[in-house]
């Protein structure tokens, strides 16, 4: 896995999304781009993150240990992993979507001109990843 992780944030070179730390209630909460209405622990958000990664994997679309583990990752998440695909591809036609129609983030917000977060700090990577359970 190629996911890089501070004690802040959470990227891979293999997907745009991430996972970030916020503080709340005196206790460390992770957040991932893909899931953000869930506060996880920093183990569940390497989980969403790993699993994003075997989902933008091609070389892992017949591999049946990859599918296995998408799996574990998922029920670590209290998702089923036909959710993240769905999720995930989501995100990817929205930043296609975002692309066509020259949507730009700013740099000072991280949000569009409409004040929606649009996590683009690497949104012109990867773009034509589709979750290989949709190929």
């Amino acid at each position: 896995m190629t996911v890089q992780a501070t004690d802040w944030t959470m990227i891979s070179d293999l997907s745009p999304e991430s996972a970030y730390r916020e503080t709340g209630s005196g206790a460390a909460v992770w957040r991932l781009s893909w899931l953000p209405e869930r506060r996880l622990t920093r183990e569940q958000a390497r989980a969403g993150m790993e699993l994003d990664e075997i989902l933008s994997d091609l070389d892992s679309v017949h591999d049946r240990h990859a599918h296995a583990d998408a799996a574990i990752l998922a029920g670590t998440l209290g998702i089923i992993w036909e959710e993240a695909v769905i999720r995930l591809s989501k995100r990817i036609l929205t930043r296609l979507h975002q692309r066509t129609n020259g949507i730009q983030e700013d740099d000072a917000t991280g949000c569009d001109t409409a004040g929606h977060s649009v996590h683009s700090h690497r949104m012109s990577l990867h773009t034509d990843r589709t979750p290989w359970m949709f190929r």
